[in-house]
């Protein structure tokens, strides 16, 4: 039989509530570290190129480089529960997570910066976020399993929203350096409380790692997020610029190279899903089970928390974008903006999970999908020059509400739809479709926002001058402009506009004002088009959170008898 969840309802009251609510206090600090971490790195990267005299697309090329890491390795990461202890798992994680942290913060070039960073806490990550949902199915049942999911994803939006705060803060008055360092603190601090977490494995089977498995599920991975990466510069299928490594030019047909990697990461991820059924009728044991593939209700919520994925990581990369841009904030004024969604989504993820005594969950994530939509059209309706920080904040609110209304119940309900012993497999599969959703919902958005303020920007210059243009000089100059924008600094955007008379710099801030106005504008439209597909992809919800074979009693996990720390219950 599978094991279970950890607390017993049996267990004398007289435990203290920290040995109960340990494993989710480990969790959300490591959630909390790795949110911060992505903006962190952002926020820095003026900085980094002055120190290492480098270019701003190296850096990017690093921060590529992290998400190329995450997105590959987080499927096998995610299984690693259901072979070894969990808390030696999450152990080893923190140290290669803190390990990668130390080096990039002591770093002396840019290569050494992203073995540290992009690499090996990469790596880190990649099995530290899983592991978070993991943890919690095994250590909760019931409304304190449903609250816990819902305070782990309010923090993991704070930590997105406080990351820009955090990062300008330390950027502006003292190093990036000591950004790293103080994630060293709040790592320290996880290993304070990883000893509540169940020393024991998900079954009492012993299970090795399904190397076969891995290697394609880890192939077809890159091979999708590289694509993605690469659509915004080069186009999703026609080419929009020519594409060489080592002098070798691949663009087959005039076609951009996104297209066939996305074709091979699919091609790759079908036979990934071939080669696990033939090792479950072989009766080996797979990366992931065919019962967690072919479980229509898993699915389902793994389809509706990826299209979730998608919205939350362009409305995450636009906001920001354009407060700074069009409106001239600065990141950590842009990161005060961010907070009341933040804010929101934390209130409404933890409070909003005893509401499914008297609505299911299911209509709570519609509602929620809702609130999004609304809180988007709202920015749609203010956006323009004179737009203010604080009359976003209802906006704002809007769309953090309806994240916490969701994310208070979707996490829960697809990872209860599987037996307890697939819980880590299951939380694999959910963590590597989303982060497949973010790298598609920056690119897609990402692309539509960027083309979009570069083309207007091209045409206002243009129209200004009275002339007119081919379209495929048109095309030639927008490549130009973006060329130009990844690699200047600011230090030689200030030179350039020194050069210019008063009256040429004002007409340049008026077209690029207008400009990505016009930009926010169509890219808030197209989340709210993706909200609208959240919204049908959540019809295929179950109206309650699934009951499976043992996920409704609260059973041990299988562990060695030398720990019993984690089996503490709550005192209600």
């Amino acid at each position: 039989m599978a094991a279970g969840p950890g607390p017993s309802v049996d267990t004398p009251k007289s435990k203290k509530r920290v040995d109960y609510w340990g494993p989710l206090i480990a969790v959300s600090l490591a959630m909390f570290v790795v949110s911060i971490n992505s903006a962190l790195m952002n926020v820095a990267v003026p900085a980094i190129v002055a120190e290492f005299d480098t270019t701003v697309t190296v850096i990017q090329g690093a921060i590529s480089f992290y998400s190329l890491v995450l997105g590959a390795l987080i499927l096998p990461g995610g299984t690693l529960p259901a072979i070894y202890e969990v808390r030696r798992v999450m152990t080893a994680a923190l140290i290669v997570y803190a390990g990668g942290t130390l080096l990039a913060a002591l770093s002396w070039n840019v290569v050494v910066l992203t073995i540290g960073w992009s690499l090996i806490m990469g790596i880190g990550a990649a099995v530290l976020l899983p592991l978070t949902y993991t943890v919690l199915m095994f250590s909760y049942e019931a409304d304190n399993r449903a609250t816990a999911l819902g305070l782990l994803a309010g923090v993991s939006a704070v930590g997105a929203a406080v990351g820009p705060i955090f990062g300008g803060a330390v950027t502006t008055y003292a190093s990036w350096r000591w950004g790293f360092a103080l994630e060293l603190v709040v790592v320290g601090a996880t290993f304070v409380f990883v000893r509540y977490v169940s020393p024991g494995r998900l079954t009492d089977t012993r299970r090795s790692l399904d190397l076969g498995g891995a290697v394609l599920s880890i192939a077809g991975a890159t091979a999708l997020v590289t694509g993605f990466l690469l659509s915004g510069k080069y186009g999703w299928l026609l080419a929009r610029r020519p594409f060489s490594v080592s002098g070798v030019q691949f663009n087959p047909f005039g076609t951009s190279p996104a297209i066939w990697f996305l074709g091979l990461g699919l091609l790759t991820l079908a036979a990934f899903v071939q080669y696990e059924r033939r090792m479950e009728r072989a009766g080996r044991s797979p990366l992931v089970p065919l019962g967690v593939l072919t479980n229509s209700r898993f699915l389902s919520g793994v389809a509706t928390y990826s299209v979730r994925s998608v919205v939350m990581a362009g409305f995450m990369f636009v906001v920001p974008v354009y407060l700074q841009s069009a409106l001239g904030h600065t990141a950590f004024e842009a990161g005060l903006a961010m907070l009341p969604y933040s804010l929101a989504t934390l209130l409404f993820s933890t409070v909003t999970t005893g509401w499914r005594a008297s609505l299911s969950p299911k209509t709570l994530v519609q509602a929620g999908i809702a609130c999004m939509g609304l809180g988007l059209i709202l920015l749609y309706g203010q956006t323009s020059p004179e737009q203010t920080i604080r009359g976003m904040a209802i906006p704002m609110a809007f769309v953090g509400t309806g994240l916490g209304l969701l994310m208070g119940q979707i996490v829960n309900m697809t990872l209860s739809a599987v037996p307890t012993a697939n819980y880590a497999e299951a939380s694999g599969v959910l963590n590597a479709s989303s982060s497949m959703g973010f790298s598609l919902g920056t690119a897609v958005v990402g692309s539509v926002l960027l083309g979009r303020f570069y083309g207007s920007v091209v045409d206002g210059v243009l129209q200004a001058r009275g002339e007119t243009v081919s379209v495929e000089q048109r095309i030639e100059l927008v490549l130009a402009l973006e060329d130009t924008a990844e690699t200047a600094t600011e230090a030689t955007q200030q030179a350039f506009l020194a050069q210019l008379t008063p009256t040429e710099r004002r007409l340049l801030e008026g077209i690029f004002e207008t400009a990505m106005v016009d930009a926010q504008q169509a890219a808030l439209l197209l989340l709210a088009l993706f909200v609208l597909l959240l919204l049908v992809v959540s019809t295929f919800l179950p109206r309650q959170v699934p009951e499976t074979d043992e996920s409704s009693e609260p059973l041990e996990l299988a562990q060695e008898p030398t720990s019993d720390s984690s089996e503490a219950a709550v005192d209600d």
